[in-house]
């Protein structure tokens, strides 16, 4: 997760730049009565009087796609709003879109490779590798410059994420749930092509004019940055006909020796 000293100045100046994209409006609107005057002079007094503490300083903005781990074909698409706390740790909460009016969904905590390791094992399995997401191109961070969106996902290879969501706004591309119902679920991370639903993608990148393609092929000389994770094979046994993303390799597969041939 370390940037190079020259491109420390463009990443922050593009990041405080970053306005957020274009908009994309919430999945679902929660049911309840119209705001009354009183709460919208208690509102408008808060923010005048309150500021907004540490929202003030989630000004990184990216945006991806999740699959539940225990149930992975329930997948949707995460706005992510991240404070860079240090080199190593950030902290995001999760919307399902980037306007005013976005719905609360989750939070995610993303950290180095560095900090991962000092995990202990037990702790391990509720952290997602991000390489996948990061060389397929699934990542973005809307409205940056190219190089600083190079820079900032050069910066998050072989970085882990651990995330909960607590509203299921989207189903696929569908709406899905008027208010946050049940538990809690874990997150996972798409680390194999064919995981993702395809129209998740194409809808994300033709609303937003993003080209997941283009951006797959800008990255591909991160891949020697790649190093194997673990938590990439995880949902292989639910999508048998997916596909290695070049670079993107399990820890367990990494550490398997290769078979001897033997000739008699």
């Amino acid at each position: 997760m370390h940037r190079t000293r020259a491109a420390l100045p463009l990443l922050a100046l593009a990041l405080a730049a970053c306005t957020g994209g274009d908009r994309v409006d919430p999945a679902v609107t929660p049911p309840g009565a119209d705001e009354s005057a009183r709460t919208s002079a208690l509102e408008a007094g808060a923010a005048l009087l309150q500021g907004n503490g540490p929202l003030g300083k989630m000004d990184m903005y990216v945006v991806g796609f999740h699959p539940m781990k225990d149930h992975p074909l329930q997948q949707m698409e995460a706005h992510h709003f991240c404070r860079q706390v240090n080199e190593d740790f950030a902290q995001c909460t999760l919307f399902d879109g980037n306007g005013a009016e976005a719905n609360l969904t989750g939070i995610e905590y993303i950290i180095s490779e560095t900090l991962y390791e000092s995990l202990p094992e037990d702790e391990r399995g509720y952290w997602h590798p991000h390489n996948g997401e990061i060389l397929s191109g699934q990542l973005v961070a809307p409205n940056l410059p190219e190089a600083a969106e190079k820079e900032l996902m050069r910066s998050k290879m072989n970085s882990y994420g651990k995330t909960w969501h607590t509203w299921h706004t989207r189903d696929g591309v569908q709406p899905g749930d008027r208010m946050p119902l049940g538990p809690a679920m874990l997150a996972w991370s798409f680390s194999r092509d064919g995981e993702v639903r395809p129209e998740l993608v194409d809808e994300r990148d033709k609303r937003m004019d993003i080209s997941t393609d283009e951006r797959r092929r800008d990255r591909a000389d991160l891949v020697e940055l790649a190093r194997p994770q673990d938590g990439v094979n995880t949902l292989r046994r639910q999508f048998p006909q997916s596909q290695p993303i070049p670079g993107v390799v399990d820890k367990a597969e990494a550490a398997t020796p290769a078979p001897v041939a033997m000739f008699y």
